[in-house]
């Protein structure tokens, strides 16, 4: 599992310019079954991802290619966590990829 902490940096207001692509990403993050949740930081400080699924090197790649870390809009900072224990609804992480 990857919790992905996607951070502005000081080309933010440049970030309209690639909302559409940014978004189109996300939609697809989901639509493969990789994304399990997105949403937005606290303060406006950018947004966060998590996934499970696929492997570190294609889901490296997939964040490298979102137009925000493309274009310099945010920096990516991805940890991956091996999840020990957690509810039942969400035992299918402790076996993800």
């Amino acid at each position: 599992m990857f919790v992905t902490f996607l951070h502005f940096t000081e080309r933010r207001e440049a970030a309209a310019s690639f909302m559409a692509g940014h978004n189109a990403w996300i939609a697809q993050g989901f639509a493969d079954g990789i994304f399990l949740c997105a949403g937005s930081l606290d303060h406006g400080a950018g947004g966060m991802i998590l996934a499970a699924g696929e492997g570190r090197v294609a889901y490296d790649a997939r964040v490298q290619a979102d137009p925000f870390v493309v274009h310099g809009i945010v920096t990516a900072e991805t940890h991956e966590i091996d999840a020990k224990r957690t509810i039942p609804a969400l035992a299918f992480l402790r076996a993800a990829a």
